[in-house]
């Protein structure tokens, strides 16, 4: 099962660090974007899952509105992708439900999977879950289990989708899915490791394993965005490394195996026989 999602964020929203919010102030790329992602899964007839962040909805909602318009299901990003582990318990449910109210009036309908902006979910905030049982959401994918930069729980036991219990809610959790090599956990299907790696790796990575979660964003395909200098130099590389062969990479990698959405995947899984995971 190859589950193909997408982080619909603009190039400006990958700027974690500085705390600049006033993205009505920068250039605007989010509808170049989506339509180049758009067309290829139109012409593949392919159906992905879009998350979305909450403040596109507010400023740009015709571009969103033509992601559903198109059939594919949409989930919530937060609302202006601030870091989950930057909210207690409160502001994280005022940001989500601010984001995933702004998002289901753009598209008009009830929206129930989440991500988490970089897999900002850890064993130190898992509060979030708390958030999102009471905001009515049913999937999750936001584990990312081993290490990474913002986020990480490689302590999570599984790389594959299991019943995730918080609390009392439980959620469809469908995590990024790592591959071993030489003994590493690497991730290789979405973000700067999607760019950074040749693509016979990634064929050879995605062809061994029975379940792998994409995550892809409009940026991953843009090589013209604007350079965000303000960032530490280790960023800056991590935001523009193997831009100009991503999108070239990524039509093959729809062409060379099969892709279903959430939605879909969601439908293939018997969840009764589906073990369980309580945190």
């Amino acid at each position: 099962m190859n589950i193909l999602t997408f982080d619909i964020e603009d190039w400006y929203c990958h700027d974690v660090e500085s705390g600049n919010k006033e993205w009505n102030k920068l250039e605007c790329r989010i509808y170049e974007g989506v339509d180049k992602i758009l067309e290829s899964l139109a012409e593949r007839n392919l159906k992905g899952t879009f998350f979305v962040v909450g403040w596109l909805a507010e400023h740009h909602p015709a571009a969103i509105r033509k992601i559903a318009d198109a059939g594919h299901q949409i989930g919530c990003h937060t609302y202006q992708h601030e870091l989950l582990t930057n909210f207690d318990k409160k502001a994280l449910f005022e940001d989500t439900c601010k984001a995933k109210s702004l998002i289901e009036d753009t598209i008009g309908k009830e929206i129930i999977a989440f991500r988490a902006p970089a897999f900002s979910i850890t064993k130190d905030n898992l509060y979030a879950f708390d958030v999102l049982g009471e905001l009515g959401f049913k999937i999750d994918c936001s584990i990312f289990p081993t290490t990474r930069d913002y986020g990480g729980m490689p302590n999570y036991g599984a790389s594959e989708p299991r019943i995730l219990e918080h609390n009392g809610y439980q959620f469809k959790e469908f995590p990024i899915s790592p591959a071993t090599v030489l003994g590493k956990e690497i991730v290789f299907s979405g973000g700067g490791y999607f760019r950074l790696f040749p693509y016979w790796l990634i064929k050879r990575l995605t062809a061994s394993q029975d379940y792998t979660m994409t995550y892809f964003h409009p940026s991953d395909f843009d090589p013209d965005q604007p350079d965000m200098t303000h960032l530490s130099i280790s960023r800056r590389i991590k935001n523009k490394i193997g831009l100009k062969s991503a999108y070239g990479k990524y039509l093959k990698y729809l062409d060379d195996f099969e892709f279903v959405n959430l939605e879909t995947a969601v439908g293939m899984i018997d969840w009764g026989k589906c073990p369980k995971i309580v945190l």
